[in-house]
């Protein structure tokens, strides 16, 4: 659906995108994940026509996108700030860019409608966006993008503004809409949680370069790098006979003694998160701690101060590049 050839960004003598060439495939949910700066929100605005690239070609059903204006390609970006007229009802909102491109009155108010079912906007269409809370405003800036049946929707930290638990709830609205329309996402976010719930695949961005691309499950349990192996989820990292290689909590074992264990430390804190409890184990001869999670299921009690044994299987170790 997407090809992004050999695609640079330089400003002013610096690279921010370093050269990428990604395919995004039809009906794809592709989230751009990394830290503040890493070029992820620069890519999605090349994408969408707002930043011209340095070099390279950016394709859309294999027609060259790249020298025409935002409002010539078939997409819609949801920023995170909503942009909605504040004179304007929820339903005019919705209908202002079917308008822009002059659609018959019939077919508007049939794409409003749609619109509006799907993201759950139907009670409140006559209110004005300051009657709206964060998430209905949210909603209503999904609900415009998506009336225009665009071929790619782009979101750019789109729930960034929103406490918590509305994140969750929206989280989840987004990938049933997602999946209910069928159209291909291409989502920006900071939060590895909401990438690894969200996502077909991840690209994992650090410093204007691609750390790794893959499925959820591929990021989590095999990653490349360290970034990739400290960025997504918690992780242990060891070295050993001068590779590195990572070994999920959830893998390690504490063992009392020194049985079967691999290194040896002591516990240098209890925390206790409801369903899974941790140790953190600061290592003998080594600067480094590492985390060890269990499930409820093992109450073992633990004290600051005691000794423990570290074990894992060697099938668990990820080993892993620069």
């Amino acid at each position: 659906m997407i090809e992004l050839s050999g695609v640079e960004k330089h400003f002013q003598g610096q690279v921010v995108v370093h050269p990428l060439s990604l395919t995004i495939k039809e009906g794809e949910f592709l989230t751009l994940l990394g830290p503040s700066g890493c070029g992820k929100t620069t890519i999605l605005r090349m994408i969408a026509g707002f930043e011209q690239p340095t070099k390279g070609k950016i394709l859309l059903d294999g027609a060259d996108l790249t020298s025409l204006p935002p409002n010539r390609r078939d997409l819609n970006l949801v920023f995170q700030h909503y942009a909605l007229f504040p004179h304007m009802t929820v339903e005019d909102n919705i209908a202002f860019g079917l308008k822009m491109k002059k659609l018959p009155a019939k077919e508007q108010q049939a794409r409003v409608e749609e619109a509006v079912a799907m993201t759950q906007l139907t009670p409140l269409v006559k209110r004005y966006p300051h009657q709206l809370s964060g998430g209905q405003q949210q909603r209503v800036a999904i609900a415009r993008a998506i009336a225009n049946k665009p071929k790619v929707l782009l979101l750019d930290e789109p729930l960034g503004a929103l406490d918590l638990q509305l994140r969750k709830n929206l989280q989840s609205e987004l990938k049933h809409l997602q999946r209910s329309l069928g159209i291909t996402f291409v989502y920006v976010t900071h939060d590895q949680e909401e990438a690894m719930m969200l996502s077909d695949r991840i690209v994992i961005m650090n410093g204007g370069k691609v750390e790794q691309i893959g499925t959820p499950r591929e990021i989590y349990a095999k990653p490349t790098t360290l970034f990739s192996a400290t960025f997504v989820g918690e992780n242990n990292i060891f070295s050993q006979d001068g590779r590195l290689f990572a070994v999920r909590p959830e893998k390690l074992v504490a063992v009392r003694g020194t049985e079967g264990a691999k290194r040896t430390g002591e516990v240098l804190d209890v925390l206790y998160l409801g369903s899974i409890h941790k140790l953190i184990v600061q290592l003998d001869d080594e600067p480094m701690t590492v985390s060890i999670a269990f499930d409820f299921t093992d109450d073992r009690p633990w004290n600051v101060g005691e000794k423990v044994g570290v074990a894992w299987n060697s099938e668990d170790e990820v080993v892993i590049g620069s």
